[in-house]
């Protein structure tokens, strides 16, 4: 069963890190672009970055440009994304969202298959 779980939300101070994990079952990164997303209270859905099946194409939102990192390790079937200099609007449910395709670029806003639960995360002093 094609699944992605994602963890490492919690409470961080405004300027603060967190690096959140999406962790792949039952299919290879190898084959499937993956898409990072969150959503506030009241807001609708933002597409925050993403990273293609080889690697090779990773994009951000301007909105977290220069400060979140996406990353993966196949050994692991897990995508990363690393949050620096975070602020309060970053607050949001995160989500993890997976897609089959092999080529081509990847972008923030895209659609996807297979989302999973979502891992909160709170900046706040």
């Amino acid at each position: 069963q094609l699944q992605v779980v994602e963890s490492g939300g919690g409470l961080v101070h405004p300027g603060g890190s967190l690096r959140l994990s999406c962790a792949a079952s039952g299919f290879s990164l190898d084959y499937y672009f993956i898409g990072w997303f969150r959503q506030a209270p009241g807001k609708e859905r933002e597409g925050v970055s993403c990273i293609s099946s080889t690697g090779g194409s990773k994009n951000y939102a301007d909105s977290v440009k220069d400060r979140f990192t996406i990353s993966r390790d196949t050994t692991k079937n897990t995508v990363y994304l690393q949050m620096n200099s975070l602020k309060p609007e970053d607050t949001g449910v995160y989500y993890c969202a997976a897609r089959l395709q092999i080529l081509g670029n990847c972008h923030p806003e895209d659609s996807y298959t297979y989302y999973g639960q979502g891992t909160q995360v709170t900046v706040s002093s």
